[in-house]
């Protein structure tokens, strides 16, 4: 077939992924090489113990490249913001393996080599991205996309989808209007089939997916002439699925409840319930391990600019809609909220403090939560718990908000790496979108690819308010 239901955009990474491992890897064989030419014999032997070294500098970079966002789909970089990205990259690598060679003295490359390793390597990386841009950019690699519908909600399409990022792995080539239906699309991306078929008229445009994006489906869809696109090799997939996989989003907008029923995921099962918590105690121990010197700091800091208290608790809507009490490192006014009411913060909220800025920029003000996900009330990654306050006026305003509380609240999550903090229903509701994502599509391995890229969101403080 020319396409499958499975997203490109992971496809290509992973094909990226890849291509760079081999350059490290090709990296440190030079390296290796370069640094031992002159001495044949003790060249041999080194070179001999060199591959399993190398794979273990390619996966240490790489691993530090994803927690600076450089294998994220969706974000922009500039220059001198990719330049930064893959400097730190390597400069939190080349720490990671030090600490290795510590930790497995038999891993050691050595200083010469795995400097120049590095080096290399770092030049490598840049050509391969700047070829990778160069490439991507052209249409000739990319999916043909044919969508059967041309009103509110194919339109979506253009409106949240319009940026060169959203569709790197895919090509819209028109919009078929759907007999009948309002038409919101612009003229020009139109195509009428007049009394041409579906199946043809898709074959003819070389069409490799069609998403079906009407309006009303009652009584509207072509399912036979679909069923031959099925059978002539094209995917055929709905809108809601579409964004699902190119955007990392449930579009709200193009969603009913009978697609979340039958779409798959939302895995709750004793394993991913088992794996998920052994999963929160290790990063909680670890990072509470880790942290506690800073945890003195920043409550002394809190504490010497306007006394106590040092912390503050809230309660929050937890799983299943169960309250739980979070604390946090103080970081406003004693009297933020002195008539009672909840109020979200704002951007550069005048009821913060001094100190209070900089921990909520950098996230230190929510380290003392690492007790309520060791407690096991949260965990690591999932949706941001809200005060039941909000949650009251969410659940009547924005639908599905209340599918979120079907998994634990975490300390970070996939809304929260991919929209800044929310302080209005509308803001409430794009939030949303990415987190019935992470609920529908939860596990082990997304898990940790969030927590890694969080790193990226703390130094770079995107979202923080």
């Amino acid at each position: 077939m020319k396409a499958t239901h499975k997203s490109r955009k992971d496809r290509v990474i992973r094909f990226l992924w890849l291509g760079e491992v081999i350059v490290l890897f090709a990296a440190v064989m030079a390296a290796a090489w370069i640094r031992f030419h002159t001495e044949p014999e003790y060249q041999v032997q080194f070179l001999e113990q060199t591959p399993w070294r190398a794979i273990l500098v390619a996966v240490a970079v790489t691993g530090a490249m994803t927690a600076f966002g450089l294998y994220q789909t969706h974000v922009r970089h500039t220059r001198m913001d990719f330049v930064l990205r893959v400097t730190l990259s390597f400069a939190f690598g080349g720490i990671a393996l030090v600490v290795l060679y510590y930790l497995l003295p038999q891993a050691y490359l050595g200083r010469g080599v795995l400097a120049m390793s590095l080096a290399i390597g770092l030049v490598g990386i840049v050509v391969v991205r700047v070829a990778w841009v160069h490439l991507f950019h052209s249409d000739v690699l990319k999916q043909r996309v044919l969508i059967l519908g041309a009103g509110r909600n194919a339109d979506l399409i253009n409106s949240c989808m319009r940026r060169r990022s959203d569709r790197r792995t895919f090509t819209v080539v028109g919009f078929v209007p759907v007999p009948g239906q309002p038409v919101q699309v612009r003229e020009d991306l139109l195509i009428h089939r007049g009394e041409e078929g579906l199946h043809d008229l898709a074959e003819r445009l070389q069409i490799d997916e069609l998403v079906i994006a009407p309006d009303e489906r009652r009584g509207g869809l072509p399912m036979e002439q679909m069923l031959l696109c099925v059978q002539r090799g094209m995917s055929v997939v709905d809108l809601s699925s579409f964004f699902e996989r190119e955007a990392g989003m449930v579009q709200l907008n193009a969603v009913d409840p009978s697609w979340l029923v039958f779409s798959g995921g939302f895995d709750y099962s004793t394993p991913r319930r088992l794996s998920k918590r052994f999963f929160d105690l290790i990063a909680g121990c670890v990072l509470l391990l880790v942290s506690w010197p800073l945890m003195i700091l920043v409550g002394l800091a809190v504490w010497l600019e306007s006394g106590g208290p040092v912390f503050y608790s809230q309660t929050r809507v937890g799983e299943r809609g169960r309250h739980f009490t979070l604390t946090k490192f103080r970081s406003m006014r004693v009297d933020a909220e002195k008539n009672g009411v909840a109020v979200w913060a704002s951007k550069d909220d005048d009821r913060s403090t001094r100190v209070g800025r900089v921990i909520r920029k950098t996230r230190l003000d929510e380290l003392p939560q690492l007790v309520a996900v060791l407690r096991g009330d949260m965990s690591f990654v999932g949706p941001r718990p809200e005060r039941p306050h909000f949650v009251d006026m969410l659940n009547d305003e924005v639908r599905y908000y209340g599918v979120r509380h079907s998994v634990k609240p975490g300390l970070t999550g996939w809304a929260q790496l991919r929209y800044p903090y929310g302080a209005s229903v509308h803001d409430a509701e794009e939030k949303l979108k990415f987190d019935l994502f992470y609920v529908k599509n939860h596990g082990l391995v997304f898990d940790l690819m969030i927590l890694l890229q969080t790193v990226e969101v703390v130094l770079f403080g995107r979202g923080a308010r």
